[in-house]
């Protein structure tokens, strides 16, 4: 790890360090070598579209949004005329704040606890703390078609790399 950051607070006894991550140090980690399947479960097992996922883990980033903010995030995106309220209806944004008309022009939007609890657990996926369940029960280990089989043998293979 090439530069390190640390932040100190006088006022607090306590000193946040940061280490600055480069290209070979991610590299290294391995960490978007099963991004694609882990990216598929995720969407299969909460019944989501990549595109939802990834807008999702971008709001995640932004922590407090408008409108606005998630429009401009959905321009890379393809066009989904209801994902606005079909992300909110089941439950994946929330209001944050209310608008008043005085103090506050816009509504404040946030991430559901239900979506940052299921992209913690994407990133603790991808780091190895973790690993895709593999029991009868997983919407994504049943064998219906030859692509879930597909899958489920790249999920045994994740399982087994000690690498990852």
């Amino acid at each position: 790890m090439e530069g390190r950051i640390v932040l100190c607070y006088k006022g607090w006894r306590y000193c946040i360090s940061r280490m600055r991550l480069s290209g070979r140090d991610i590299r290294e980690m391995n960490l978007f070598k099963y991004y694609r399947l882990v990216r598929r479960w995720a969407c299969k097992t909460y019944s989501l579209k990549d595109a939802d996922l990834e807008l999702l883990i971008y709001l995640d980033c932004k922590k407090l949004f408008t409108r606005n903010d998630f429009l401009n995030g959905t321009y890379t995106y393809s066009w989904d005329k209801n994902r606005w309220e079909r992300l909110r209806r089941e439950g994946w944004i929330e209001v944050f704040k209310e608008r008043n008309r005085t103090t506050s022009k816009y509504t404040a939007y946030k991430v559901s606890f239900k979506c940052t609890s299921l992209i913690n657990r994407i990133y603790r996926i991808l780091l190895g703390e973790e690993d895709l369940p593999t029991s009868q029960r997983s919407v994504f280990y049943k064998n219906k078609t030859y692509t879930d089989k597909v899958y489920n043998k790249a999920i045994d293979d994740m399982v087994r790399d000690k690498e990852r």
